[in-house]
């Protein structure tokens, strides 16, 4: 390894190379100090502008009956996709505009079953208004964070957090309600398989003392450019859906085409042809950048990593073979022992994941993209995942409303 390096130094081009790089100092050290200073003004101003939105939690509780499909849901998110940019250069540059997020958790504490939606203030209408005009039996109202009162304390409490990523390429749906048929009205509650059944079933067994919760971060998909901090325009989705489906007919196929001839959908198996139904179908819904995280805090004295595993099983059934699936990113935690001294990394690491879940940051600063990307999920995707579920979910600690309601408030926005 010595002489490498030192026939590495000993190399004329390297010297030479060497010697321009810092001959150009005066060059690339101002752009390097500019790009510092950038960043920590956009930093800086849009840390300020988030600080000054405040935030609203409201806490959706279902009601005793409930036989509407998730398609109802579907439309709640569709009411809340809204891809603007900033506005203005004024806006993104000096004021530290960003794009309208939102997070809808499913929560255990101490096993009894909750949903929310964390939004900016001027949602709360907006939102309100979709979720009476879909479940008129549902109530909504504003509740204290429950998150402010999570903390970590590595003495007292063990965690398990991570977050995820999808197992194909974004064009490429997980298994949505649809083809679980839950979109058939006319099908008989009894006989359906809701796929949240799993992850409410897992969140009611929590014990006193422990918490559990599914949050998932979304903001409106859409094509990017200078006013989101881009150098170079970053496009939608479309071209990997077309580039999906041509992998499929050209990489895939059960014939291969002759040379000169286009492929066909005669070349490919049924799977294949069903595969495609399913992309294109996908792609003509509305579709919103995304972050599931996981995360499950217990006593030292009664934590079960075997248990906080079953967390993610407990999210399978979203998957497919054929389409695609949610699956673990980062682990909140290090492989082996010997790689933390005195657990240092591994406190670091937890006490960020539950601070970024209490901001629900991720799309912004102070935690933007922290241990993971942002993956696309449409809004049937979204309302398979996150959305009230009928009779068939039987989980004695799902919290339901204890009457019905006989119309939504009158003074809602439409």
């Amino acid at each position: 390894m010595t002489e490498v390096f030192g026939s590495l130094f000993n190399n004329d081009v390297f010297l030479t190379a060497l010697g321009i790089f810092f001959k150009l100092w005066p060059i690339w050290v101002p752009l390097l100090l500019l790009n510092v200073a950038f960043n920590g003004w956009m930093d800086y101003i849009r840390r300020r502008w988030i600080n000054g939105q405040g935030s609203v939690l409201l806490e959706v509780k279902l009601p005793k009956e409930m036989l509407k499909t998730p398609a109802a849901m579907e439309l709640v998110f569709n009411g809340l996709w809204e891809p603007s940019s900033p506005g203005t250069f004024v806006d993104a540059f000096w004021e530290g505009k960003v794009r309208d997020w939102f997070s809808f958790e499913i929560v255990s504490i101490g096993g009894e079953v909750k949903f929310f939606i964390w939004a900016l203030p001027r949602w709360k209408k907006i939102i309100e208004s979709r979720i009476y005009a879909q479940y008129p039996e549902a109530e909504v109202f504003e509740v204290e964070d429950y998150a402010k009162d999570l903390r970590y304390d590595p003495e007292e409490l063990n965690m398990f957090g991570i977050t995820t990523k999808l197992v194909k390429a974004d064009a490429y749906p997980i298994k949505t309600y649809v083809e679980y048929e839950l979109h058939k009205d006319n099908k008989e509650q009894e006989e359906t398989i809701d796929p949240i059944t799993p992850v409410l079933e897992y969140l009611g067994t929590r014990k006193p003392g422990e918490f559990a919760a599914m949050q998932i971060l979304v903001q409106a998909h859409r094509k990017e450019g200078i006013l989101d901090g881009k150098v170079f325009v970053k496009p939608d989705w479309g071209d990997g859906v077309k580039k999906a489906i041509k992998e499929i007919l050209e990489k895939d196929a059960v014939v291969k085409a002759e040379k000169d001839k286009p492929q066909t959908f005669m070349s490919i198996s049924s799977t294949q042809t069903d595969t495609i139904k399913a992309i294109e179908r996908n792609v003509s819904k509305l579709a919103f950048d995304t972050m599931v995280r996981l995360l499950y805090i217990a006593p030292v004295d009664s934590y079960d990593k075997t248990i906080a595993m079953g967390f993610i099983g407990s999210m399978r059934q979203f998957g497919s073979t054929t389409l695609n699936g949610i699956r673990p990113d980062k682990f909140m935690s290090v492989a082996f022992p010997w790689q933390d001294f005195k657990d240092w990394k591994k406190r670091e690491v937890q006490s960020t994941h539950i601070d970024a879940y209490k901001r629900r940051s991720f799309f912004n600063t102070p935690y933007k993209h922290l241990n993971g990307k942002p993956y696309i999920l449409t809004t049937e995707e979204l309302a398979t995942i996150f959305h009230i579920p009928g009779s068939v979910a039987s989980t004695p600690n799902l919290v339901r409303s204890p009457s019905k309601k006989s119309e939504a408030p009158a003074n809602l926005p439409v």
